[in-house]
């Protein structure tokens, strides 16, 4: 769809004010000290102080800052000018140096000159994007060489199914873009919002060959029986922070996580 960054530019600003005063996003105890980083990308990304960090899809900014407050030096980018808008300001009210820039994903080579150690995205990203082979485009330019990847993502298979976990609903593979409306939000279903938006299911082998045809080694991939967010429609918080889906128990991935190195003989 032509306009598919018009129709979810303006969906995701709308959750901006809902996400701001929810419960999901802690934003107070953000404010106070709170990281907002989950355990598996914690491990995953290391001792990143003094690193240079990309963090694509930064939404209103938290992890971005979570990361600065570890010592890294922070850009993040969001295609919703409302969310970069809350993140420079809740960057201020943290007295975190962290940048952010408006910018869609793919667009992001035309507006920032820079390479980075490390490009970070987690959780909810790549199903905003309808080509993997540009993403991964995007993510081997801004790497220097050695710089690593770091994705943490809901896996492939929990987006087959309608909202109850009931029945398979979508297809596992790219068939074409899914375009609905929404009223609320994950982080608040009472919102008052209804928006239309358009995103795409990717195969685990989408994720992985697209990386590999950018000169990027696969160092690590992982898949997890539970997810950090109790974001879906029915949760079974099982351990404190460890969400699944009951239909599902432990017998399916809610998550996979990998990292992946970009090799220093580039080609051209």
């Amino acid at each position: 769809m032509e306009n598919y960054l018009e129709i979810n530019r303006n969906s995701w600003n709308a959750k901006v004010e809902p996400h701001l005063k929810s419960d999901f996003y802690f934003v107070e105890d953000f404010i106070n000290g709170r990281n907002s980083l989950n355990s598996i990308e914690l491990a995953l990304l290391g001792d990143v102080k003094g690193k240079e960090i990309l963090h694509l899809q930064c939404h209103f900014g938290q992890d971005s800052i979570s990361l600065s407050r570890m010592g890294a030096k922070v850009t993040g980018i969001d295609l919703s000018d409302k969310a970069i808008a809350a993140a420079k300001d809740l960057a201020q009210k943290c007295g975190s140096p962290t940048e952010f820039i408006v910018s869609d994903l793919y667009g992001l080579p035309n507006v920032l000159d820079q390479k980075f150690d490390i490009v970070f995205t987690s959780y909810g990203v790549i199903g905003w994007l309808p080509d993997l082979e540009k993403w991964a485009e995007v993510i081997s330019h801004f790497l220097k060489p050695g710089g690593k990847f770091v994705f943490v993502e809901f896996h492939p298979m929990v987006w087959m199914f309608d909202d109850e976990f009931s029945f398979v609903k979508y297809n596992y593979f790219n068939e074409k873009a899914i375009v609905e409306t929404y009223e609320g939000t994950y982080a608040n279903r009472e919102a008052g919002i209804k928006q239309e938006y358009v995103m795409w299911n990717h195969p685990t082998s989408d994720v992985l060959n697209s990386l590999l045809r950018e000169n990027l080694q696969l160092i690590s991939f992982d898949e997890y029986d539970w997810s950090p967010y109790g974001c879906f429609q029915h949760n079974d918080e099982f351990e404190k922070g460890k969400y699944r889906i009951p239909q599902f128990g432990n017998k399916v991935p809610h998550v996979f996580s990998l990292v992946a190195e970009k090799l220093s003989n580039e080609r051209e």
